[in-house]
């Protein structure tokens, strides 16, 4: 699970990655709004953690911006704000929960994994077509054939079934699988695709990973 924490306060948002990264999460950080939304709109993170007051853009206004283009993901609030108004304000932006500073981390925690469990984050397999992807062994399974993905082709893989046939660019696929910071390139992703199309043939998947040209990938189900 990929978590996005845009909070101006360095050290705070800083403090809150290594506790996720302690439990498991991958985390990006944002240190003001605008960054925070162009990350956001690169669409690969499961999770959004805002704080309201930052300067320029801030906590309620990006909310409102990442719900007028249709970004579904869960959004937690964090703000020193804890009168009733700021809470019916934050939820009215697009927010799913408003956590009031200071917290306790174990509640901060809470927060999130149930805001993933209500996104049907927490899932053992993904299914499309005839074919499921085990998220607990990394494999590729079609009935009783199965075959196991590397650490990459799992993430690739993974974003593509979470995409449910949806168009997913190479950008979005670089960003959710190598980091923002990385220095790969799109000619990873067209390598990895092309080694995840032969494991999908090798098991009989009636599932194909097609190209739109300029746009990414896509998941179809061959037609007989």
């Amino acid at each position: 699970m990929k978590i996005l924490i845009v909070e101006d306060e360095k050290l705070l948002a800083d403090s809150i990655g290594e506790l996720l990264h302690g439990h498991g999460f991958e985390t990006d950080a944002a240190y003001d709004g605008e960054t925070g939304m162009q990350y956001a709109e690169l669409g690969v993170y499961d999770l959004l953690i805002l704080d309201v007051m930052m300067p320029g853009l801030d906590g309620y206004e990006l909310a409102r911006r990442v719900r007028a283009r249709h970004i579904g993901v869960p959004i937690l609030m964090l703000t020193a704000r804890s009168a009733i108004e700021d809470r019916i304000t934050g939820l009215n932006a697009g927010a799913d929960y408003y956590l009031t500073k200071p917290f306790d981390t174990r509640e901060l925690l809470a927060c999130v994994n149930a805001l993933l469990r209500r996104q049907g984050a927490q899932v053992d397999e993904l299914v499309f077509g005839n074919t499921s992807l085990d998220l607990d062994s990394a494999s590729l399974i079609r009935g009783e054939q199965s075959v196991r993905l590397s650490a990459r082709e799992f993430e690739i893989m993974r974003c593509l079934f979470q995409a449910d046939g949806k168009i997913l660019s190479k950008a979005a696929i670089l960003t959710k699988v190598w980091g923002y910071d990385s220095e790969a390139v799109e000619n990873h992703v067209e390598v990895y695709v092309g080694l995840l199309r032969r494991k999908l043939a090798s098991i009989g998947s009636d599932v194909r990973i097609e190209t739109v040209r300029r746009l990414g990938y896509h998941l179809e189900v061959e037609q007989e």
